[in-house]
């Protein structure tokens, strides 16, 4: 109790008061949705939201009391871990759609705790690499660290955690010093992928990776093999489409055309924004929201769950949701800046990027500028093992913050 009571005092209270905030909200929001049922059970989505924050705040101290460098040792045998679990749960059976352990009347989606895992693993090779962030040699670490868990998620399928992976992975290697051009020309073959759904886009794309390869100076060898590469991809457009499952194809045709079909595919974007235009600058009131009470909002608890507060809390509400978003990665990212270890620097930025990304994926597919992935709001969407990693990143910023000046 001792060392508590030292350490409570020296927390970082605003990175905590905003994620806290977050957190109930998402259970105010969670509530309503319960409400909305025809009939509320003892056995509803808040209450066992507010038992997964609960044991999100033990995880939350439990990442504040033990020390970084125990996680700096251990950060290739985490992600061993993950992708051990990750392999038995899709090879092995026993899963809820390959994606969720089963345990009682509760399920827990390894992935989350995988991104965590990922986190340490980059940011511990990173800290001590000493070759050039995409010099060939580290592009194959970094690949043989990524692609295997990347995989095994994308196989769940879960298309838009794996998202996670790539966002984390290109952030930090920003943060490690590469440069912008170099980071471009490392994901032209994806962006080859996209374009080549229009020729015409898929030209102009390959002319200006043309000039960015001269003014990169990366080589002869090196240029040749990114056209090539950028040409396979380009290729290879139909070959992925047919890869994708039927789900993935209508999300993608909903966003481009939600008015296609407006009762199937385009249907979730078309009653999102509904429901946020409904609520106006001040919102319907809690509880009063028709799209949500009605049941006209799908995945309301946690895909659209900031559709759901943009109807009953209106512009304002969501105003002050992106407010508290935005404290919580002022705060990482200031950590990040000014913290003595490399491998805490890394820590905080990358804690910075998984959230950040989540929450502009998810508000992105809301309003119809991104397409539906699945990814949930942090802190505030329904779900347990997302809740509590998120709840242990936040432990980590804050562990950082009180050893900022420890090496």
């Amino acid at each position: 109790m001792e060392v508590l009571r030292q350490r409570i005092p020296s927390l970082d209270w605003l990175l905590v008061g905003s994620t806290l905030l977050l957190s109930i909200i998402g259970i105010l929001l969670i509530y309503t949705t319960d409400a909305s049922s025809e009939q509320m059970s003892s056995n509803t989505l808040w209450d066992k939201q507010v038992i997964w924050l609960t044991l999100g705040l033990a995880a939350f101290f439990l990442a504040v009391f033990v020390p970084l460098r125990v996680h700096e040792v251990f950060a290739y045998v985490y992600l061993a871990i993950v992708a051990l679990v990750l392999a038995i749960l899709l090879f092995g059976g026993g899963g809820i759609q390959g994606r969720w352990i089963s345990m009682g009347a509760f399920h827990v989606q390894p992935s989350e705790p995988a991104k965590l895992a990922m986190l340490f693993a980059l940011s511990r090779y990173l800290a001590y690499q000493k070759r050039p962030p995409i010099s060939r040699r580290s592009l194959l670490t970094l690949s043989a660290l990524v692609g295997p868990v990347w995989l095994l998620v994308l196989r769940q399928p879960d298309l838009g955690t794996s998202l996670v992976f790539w966002a984390l992975l290109l952030t930090m290697l920003y943060w490690a010093g590469a440069p912008p051009l170099h980071m471009f020309l490392l994901v032209s073959p994806l962006i080859s992928l996209i374009l080549a759904f229009s020729w015409i886009s898929w030209v102009v794309f390959l002319v200006v990776l043309l000039f960015a390869l001269h003014f990169a100076r990366t080589g002869l060898f090196t240029s040749a093999g990114l056209v090539v590469l950028n040409i396979l991809f380009g290729i290879i457009t139909p070959l992925a489409w047919n890869k994708l499952l039927p789900y993935q194809k209508l999300r993608l045709i909903s966003f481009l055309d939600p008015g296609g079909d407006p009762r199937g595919a385009g249907y979730q974007i078309i009653q999102s924004k509904v429901a946020i235009g409904s609520g106006g600058l001040w919102g319907t009131g809690f509880l009063e929201g028709s799209q949500t009470g009605l049941h006209f909002l799908p995945e309301k608890h946690t895909d659209f769950i900031f559709a759901v507060a943009g109807e009953q809390f209106g512009l304002w509400g969501t105003l002050l949701i992106l407010f508290l978003f935005g404290v919580f990665l002022w705060r990482t990212i200031e950590v990040a800046h000014v913290a003595r270890s490399r491998f805490a620097r890394f820590l905080a930025i990358g804690a910075a990027t998984i959230v950040a990304f989540q929450m502009i994926v998810n508000i992105g597919m809301t309003v119809g500028l991104m397409p539906v992935t699945g990814l949930p709001l942090p802190f505030v969407s329904y779900g347990g093992s997302s809740l509590i990693s998120l709840w242990f990143l936040t432990g980590l910023i804050a562990n950082v913050r009180r050893h900022w000046q420890e090496y």
